[in-house]
């Protein structure tokens, strides 16, 4: 049994011991959970509540220090989840902030009650799209914004050193009302004008107790698939990059007819489509149509896009035509959050599904509800076009979806930083893969190896899971992607820790 410490004042336990008596006792949190803009553990085998209670306490004396004293707590919709969140507002309380709890929420209407109660500061508990067994907590201070990595290296000193400080005046007030007036916001006066019928697909996550109402408000006709609430998620996890739900989405458009399906995630802060042909568009692609006629609204829009995304933003003549510029940047919510807010996009689209919609449109943080309308709105200014042919007017493009073989959180990115060197000394040297020459390579987040025909591979680290990360496109053909990605495969196999692939093309 580990030597008890003082849970006020000693730095948590690095290791975790469940079914132990410190463990019901002593802070204990894996140093890994804490990530690049957000922090995620396996819970009870690397963070117990005492661990979320010292974490509130960092987070709050991180707060007090900046001169914040209200924040914004909520909490997904998994079994565990409220128990997590108590522990946390336990330790923000303990440092001296005012707690405004809005209960079980998206992350986007934990976003959205940033501005509606007026209060600074967001704490979400969720495990987002991650499967049942994680937790972890998404937090910011400059709405819309969340924290990056700076933000999140000071709050991890702050608690794995034990540097958190007591101070009087914490509180908490249940704030009720929040959802139906992020409903209200989200429906707002719009109403469709032609007749749409949605497959709704949620997983049994969290996005249930939302979007069915929400297409419903705006006019859509709504066939629900896996919309019951359910924590032990009995059909898949949340998750619309995940093929199986993409391809189950699909099955529902053809066996119902409609004209697309929506779908969200864990908490529902990505949307994934699926046109009326089931083809399965992932979010780039949506995010370039989108792009399109923003542009026309908006004229010489900017967009930032991240570097999973597919080549288009930077070829489509459309776009080109329009005048608007686009920047790949790095993949991540808060990343490409913080870069919208900071060069004035109109928009940030990420391959995963995350649409930062910033004003007009929307207040510039990802939420999938706020995307699923504004699809809607888009068939709704086209009368005359279904989603695929919206699809089948952009350039064809070969993508393969978002893969993700493992390799340790520990070592992940001294291989990545490995593979980077490899690639660049193949590029020094003529190489190419798939047959193409490669003319760059964009690093700005691992590695994004150009060729010379506009196709491109992408190897990275995750920054929320022990994996990295796989994107090809060719404009070419399938069989180009697969020589692609196997030519990438090759360089990425040299390194024995990585493993298997979640899906692969």
């Amino acid at each position: 049994m580990p030597e008890p410490v003082s849970p006020a004042s000693a730095a948590p336990l690095a290791t975790v011991t469940p079914n132990s008596w410190s463990f019901l006792r002593d802070p204990m949190i894996a140093p890994t959970g804490f990530r690049e803009y957000d922090a995620r553990w396996r819970y009870p085998q690397e963070i117990n509540l005492p661990g979320m209670s010292a974490l509130g306490l960092g987070l709050g004396t991180q707060m007090r220090a900046r001169g914040l004293a209200d924040i914004v707590v909520a909490n997904d919709y998994r079994d565990y989840s409220l128990a997590i969140k108590q522990a946390l507002v336990l330790g923000l309380m303990r440092a001296g902030v005012r707690v405004h709890d809005i209960g079980p929420a998206l992350s986007p209407m934990a976003y959205f009650a940033q501005f509606h109660l007026d209060v600074p500061a967001v704490a979400m508990v969720t495990a987002s799209h991650n499967p049942n067994g994680w937790t972890g907590v998404k937090m910011g201070f400059q709405r819309p914004m969340t924290h990056g990595p700076d933000e999140m290296a000071e709050l991890r000193d702050i608690v794995l050193q034990g540097r958190g400080e007591p101070a009087p005046g914490g509180s908490y007030v249940f704030a009720d009302g929040v959802r139906e007036a992020y409903l209200d916001d989200l429906a707002g006066d719009v109403r469709l004008s032609r007749p749409l019928k949605v497959v709704c697909a949620t997983g049994n996550g969290t996005a249930g107790a939302f979007a069915p109402e929400l297409l419903a408000r705006i006019g859509a006709e709504v066939v629900p698939l896996h919309c019951g609430l359910d924590y032990t998620f009995p059909n898949y996890n949340p998750n619309p990059e995940a093929l199986e739900m993409l391809h189950d989405m699909a099955a529902a458009v053809r066996a119902s007819g409609a004209d697309l399906a929506l779908g969200f995630d864990g908490d529902g802060d990505r949307c994934g489509l699926v046109d009326d042909e089931g083809e399965e568009i992932f979010a780039d692609k949506v995010g370039v149509i989108l792009a399109r006629d923003y542009a026309r609204l908006h004229p010489g829009a900017r967009f930032v896009v991240d570097v999973k995304s597919t080549g288009l933003f930077a070829s489509d003549p459309v776009l080109k035509d329009l005048g608007t510029t686009t920047e790949y940047w790095k993949t991540g919510h808060s990343h490409m959050k913080r870069r919208v807010f900071e060069t004035g996009a109109l928009a940030g689209f990420e391959k995963s599904g995350h649409y930062f919609l910033a004003p007009p449109v929307g207040r510039g943080y990802d939420c999938g509800m706020r995307v699923a309308v504004e699809i809607c709105r888009l068939l709704d200014r086209h009368p005359g076009a279904s989603m695929s042919d919206l699809r089948r007017a952009l350039p064809r493009t070969f993508t393969s979806p978002t893969m993700s073989p493992f390799c340790p959180d520990t070592e992940k990115y001294a291989v990545l930083a490995r593979l980077v060197a490899r690639l660049e000394a193949l590029a020094a040297t003529g190489g190419a893969l798939g047959g193409r020459k490669i003319t760059g390579i964009v690093t700005v987040n691992g590695a994004r190896v150009m060729l010379e025909n506009g196709g491109w591979g992408l190897v990275r680290a995750s920054s929320n899971t022990p994996n990295l990360v796989v994107v090809c496109e060719s404009p070419e053909s399938e069989a180009e992607l697969r020589a692609i990605f196997t030519d990438l495969d090759a360089v990425i196999r040299t390194e024995p820790v990585v493993g298997a692939y979640d899906q692969r093309i």
